[in-house]
């Protein structure tokens, strides 16, 4: 079943990739001229990604609604299937914020899951509309036809974040020593990033004065090399999405990532640096 859901969404790449590359040729710019409006939509704010925890409000409404409407409750289903609407709203909002960042193969799945929730969304407005009208038996069916939209999208959904890792953090499973380890470089000039590795990390070191801030090279958004990024005030910018780590303590200042970058102290030795990771509550 896998392999075969697997092969399907691939086989969808000749639509959904043009139509996914358009989207984000227009909605991209949009949400990049108001950046607290897209890092409130990412979740920059909360520290959590906001869009799969709003997501949970249409399934379980519209699941409701189902069975109210096998139950012959009319008005508490239509009040279901309003509610269910409203979350959809938001989950389209919170959804384009992250699928404007994501390319290859995981734009192809978000464009497949977007699309399958835009035609869920379609038949639950129609359903809506009837149900005013007072025709319920083809409101009925409509909604039936939007669950099926809806629990489809979803499951494509979970490959998006389960399988392909959108939106996780880049430092979920890695592991950080709190002992002094030798860094593999002699020198770090003043007022600019410097990469260097501490075992197998990468990090990224900025001299500031007798001060080097250190923070892991990876974004924790998508992988970008920080090392490769800008300064803006106080901050590293991811050269990928512009997400923004202060470099003192790796706290995110501006989305698209929602989780602080780690952290690191380095001190300088005999004949080099030595650098280890700081812990929660730490300071550089």
């Amino acid at each position: 079943m896998r392999r075969q859901v697997s092969v399907l969404i691939d086989s969808q790449g000749s639509w959904a990739k043009p139509l996914g590359e358009r989207v984000q040729h227009w909605v991209g710019p949009i949400l990049a001229d108001s950046r607290r409006v897209k890092d409130a939509l990412n979740g920059t704010w909360l520290g959590h990604p906001v869009h799969p925890a709003v997501t949970d409000v249409p399934v379980g409404a519209m699941t409701v609604a189902a069975i109210l409407d096998l139950a012959g409750q009319d008005r508490a289903a239509d009040i279901a299937i309003g509610t269910g609407l409203a979350g959809m709203a938001a989950s389209a909002a919170t959804g384009t914020a992250d699928a404007v960042d994501a390319y290859g193969r995981p734009q192809i799945v978000a464009t497949v899951h977007a699309t399958l929730m835009v035609g869920s969304l379609v038949a639950y407005l129609a359903s809506a509309g009837l149900r005013a009208g007072r025709r319920r038996p083809l409101a009925r069916v409509l909604a039936l036809a939007g669950y099926g939209a809806l629990s489809a999208g979803a499951y494509v959904g979970g490959d998006l974040a389960y399988l392909l890792g959108n939106q996780v953090n880049r430092h979920a499973f890695r592991s950080f020593p709190r002992k002094w380890k030798p860094l593999d470089v002699t020198e770090v000039p003043e007022g600019r990033l410097t990469r260097a590795m501490l075992g197998s990390d990468p990090l990224a070191l900025f001299r500031e004065g007798a001060t080097i801030h250190a923070l892991h090279a990876t974004c924790a958004h998508a992988g970008g090399p920080l090392d490769k990024g800008t300064l803006v005030d106080g901050c590293v910018e991811c050269p990928w999405h512009q997400s923004r780590f202060r470099l003192s303590d790796g706290h995110v200042r501006q989305g698209p990532a929602v989780y602080d970058q780690p952290a690191y102290e380095v001190r300088e030795v005999a004949g080099g640096f030595e650098a280890r990771a700081l812990g929660a509550g730490d300071q550089p």
